[in-house]
């Protein structure tokens, strides 16, 4: 029973921000990993956690090069606090559930959002024009664990995300492109013949090319990658400036295409495991603004692939 007005009572708990610091860092290890899982600074975690350690008078967390452990009392106290921690979340997203009915927090890997979702938000908005669509900075290991985002479109393969619903919209269509100048120079005539030229890739996927090949009828290809970018959009701009030749998918090269900015040497209907979804936790699959969304992108997607 709570009493309003009653005797004033010491507070001894320290403040919401503290003890997320806190949880967070203990649950993932790390002070970095916990900065960019809050939004803040590296020094804003440690300074949380220091404030902290002060307002019980002992350490909580042991600090190391590699990782972070708790003391004996750290992970007696985080024992305490984790449920009721959880359960203030959902009870303040509980709070808000009726307000986002019809907001929708979203992140997508950027050349995606940029080249392909962006340009057709105008005919979701015009479908939805009740939902209210925000998007909140990338992160390649999003496992939300904050209260945002409530989706996001991850890069990866079917099954790499248990207990999550995780919907397949685009991206396994892949095409090797290269400058106009350069196909018409080499005039290729099977794809093994692309070994032989400056092969330019995505870091967070070096086996693109590997796959591609023998999907192409090249068995024991072993490709030997020359420059590796880590945005899509970078990778195209280095073809473009014919630096090489990349194998990309055909939903972001399609106006590069169209515009005879780049060529498609080889255009086989080769599709890989490797592609965009749709993730979200599966308590929020429900969410009538997702749900919407969901829809929408997934037709968007299938009208896509099939244009070619």
């Amino acid at each position: 029973k709570i009493i309003l007005g009653g005797p004033v009572m010491r507070i001894r708990s320290p403040s919401m921000s503290e003890l997320h610091a806190f949880a967070t860092a203990a649950r993932l290890g790390s002070f970095t990993r916990a900065a960019e899982t809050l939004c803040v600074t590296q020094g804003a975690i440690s300074r949380a956690i220091s404030r902290l350690e002060s307002h019980f008078g002992q350490p909580l967390i042991h600090r190391n090069a590699h990782r972070l452990t708790l003391t004996d009392a750290g992970r007696s106290y985080l024992e305490a606090i984790a449920v009721h921690l959880a359960a203030i979340e959902t009870a303040s997203a509980s709070m808000l559930a009726t307000d986002r009915r019809h907001h929708l927090i979203l992140s997508a890997v950027p050349t995606l959002a940029s080249v392909w979702l962006v340009p057709r938000l105008p005919d979701f908005h015009r479908r939805h024009p009740e939902i209210h669509l925000d998007f909140v900075p990338y992160r390649r290991d999003e496992d939300f664990s904050g209260a945002r985002p409530d989706a996001a479109i991850l890069a990866g393969e079917a099954g790499q995300w248990p207990g999550w619903q995780a919907d397949y919209v685009i991206g396994r269509e892949m095409v090797p492109v290269c400058h106009p100048a350069r196909a018409e120079t080499r005039q290729w005539q099977s794809p093994d013949e692309l070994l032989d030229e400056p092969l330019l890739y995505h870091t967070t996927a070096p086996a693109n090319w590997q796959n591609w090949l023998r999907a192409a009828g090249v068995p024991s290809a072993a490709p030997t990658l020359a420059r590796g970018f880590d945005q899509v959009s970078i990778l195209l701009e280095a073809v473009k400036a014919d630096m090489g030749v990349a194998v990309l998918q055909r939903c972001l090269v399609r106006d590069a295409l169209q515009a005879g900015q780049v060529i498609a040497p080889f255009d086989l209907p080769i599709r890989l495991n490797r592609g965009y979804f749709l993730c979200a936790p599966r308590e929020r699959r429900d969410h009538p603004a997702l749900t919407a969304f969901r829809d929408w992108l997934l037709s968007a997607a299938a009208i896509d692939i099939g244009s070619k």
